[in-house]
């Protein structure tokens, strides 16, 4: 039904809509968590708080798993270059996100002061420790990281962790944290009411400001990095081959891609209005949470966008780098993958939608005090 270089392009939009749907929906899961220890101070709030994502997160988080197989399946280069690169990363991601559920389960298990209270910070932990190091990650595909393959196609590789820590990439990492601590935010002053409410709601004006002047500084910083442009070699519905094609370096050559690329521009507005939106409709919750979800939607589509056709730059061997033309898996698996997107990703998004309509009002000290037994 589609040609090679069709299909890469369905399967470089399917991954940004996997990456965006993780970010939106588990990203009011982290950036809630993020903020546990100002918005809930007694044990009942925090109970509340906590209850907001206790029968969702790993519903949640199949978006992620979603995400990580198709990189896999479809972009088997891509997996191996970033899964081996970013390896001390990703065990950091894996660790707090193995801590959410473990502090979720066992927090109410004991009525004790201390044990409680480790709980709920390591909660906070694990909020913040994946929302900062996705932004991390972020940023550093735009400075680009040190890796080559070999004439047989073997990766050869000198990503370190304190590499990865990078002023640019930690730049970005505080506007992906600032932007989940905003959902996360929203999301607390849809389902929460009273004092949880109201602190989540004064936080708001903060964290959207926080965003969009973090946004705006990684935007002015891009325009002195070198981004990467390929000159010649690329065959769109050629063979997966990253060593044929010819890449230079620009001074501000990411920057440059807005000018072939208008919906880049378009992105980086949609941001800043979702930003403002949740900002103005605090008193209408529900608008205002759709309002903070079209910041991490469309700040990874701007990203994205911008860098488009790379999908993971080199630094040190710039015809090295993976792009969507050179990376991806056969036409076969690509084609056969999409006919398994087409049937159940509609049943993902709907059992999903289904999920959240059962579980919609708020959650109150009543509703704890009523299931003590059965509420974390």
């Amino acid at each position: 039904m589609f040609d090679y270089e069709v299909l890469r392009l369905i399967w470089w939009a399917l991954l940004g809509v996997l990456l965006i749907g993780f970010a939106v929906m588990d990203g009011f899961d982290l950036g809630s968590m993020a903020l546990l220890p100002w918005v809930a101070r007694s044990d009942t709030e925090r109970r509340i708080a906590i209850n907001t994502i206790g029968p969702v997160w790993e519903g949640n988080q199949v978006w992620f798993i979603l995400g990580g197989g198709a990189i896999f399946a479809a972009w088997p280069q891509l997996y191996a270059a970033s899964f081996s690169g970013f390896y001390l990363a990703m065990f950091l991601v894996l660790a707090a996100l193995i801590v959410r559920p473990a502090a979720i389960k066992f927090r109410s298990k004991v009525e004790d002061r201390t044990w409680r209270t480790v709980w709920d910070y390591a909660l906070c932990v694990s909020g913040v420790v994946p929302s900062l190091v996705f932004g991390v990650a972020f940023g550093n595909l735009f400075r680009g990281v040190p890796f080559t393959f070999d004439t047989d196609l073997r990766l050869q590789s000198d990503i370190s962790l304190l590499g990865l820590l990078n002023p640019f990439a930690l730049l970005v990492g505080l506007v992906s944290l600032s932007m989940l601590l905003l959902h996360g935010a929203s999301w607390l002053n849809l389902k929460t009411d009273t004092r949880v409410q109201a602190r989540a709601s004064a936080l708001i004006p903060y964290l959207a400001i926080a965003f969009g002047v973090l946004f705006a500084l990684a935007g002015l910083w891009l325009t002195q990095i070198d981004g990467l442009r390929i000159t010649s070699g690329v065959i769109a519905d050629g063979p997966s081959n990253p060593l044929t094609k010819t890449v230079i370096a620009e001074k501000g050559g990411w920057f440059a891609n807005a000018r072939d690329m208008p919906a880049l521009w378009a992105f980086v507005a949609l941001a800043y209005f979702g930003a403002i939106v949740a900002v103005l409709a605090r008193r209408l919750p529900l608008l205002g949470f759709f309002g903070s979800a079209l910041v991490p939607l469309a700040t990874i589509a701007t990203a994205g966008t911008a860098l488009f056709p790379f999908l993971l730059p080199s630094s040190t061997h710039p015809g090295a780098s993976l792009t969507v033309w050179d990376a991806s898996s056969s036409r076969l698996t690509l084609a056969i993958m999409l006919g398994a997107v087409a049937i159940f990703l509609p049943i993902v998004a709907a059992y999903t939608a289904w999920v959240y309509r059962v579980l919609r009002g708020k959650v109150t000290a009543e509703t704890i005090a009523a299931d003590a037994k059965t509420s974390y």
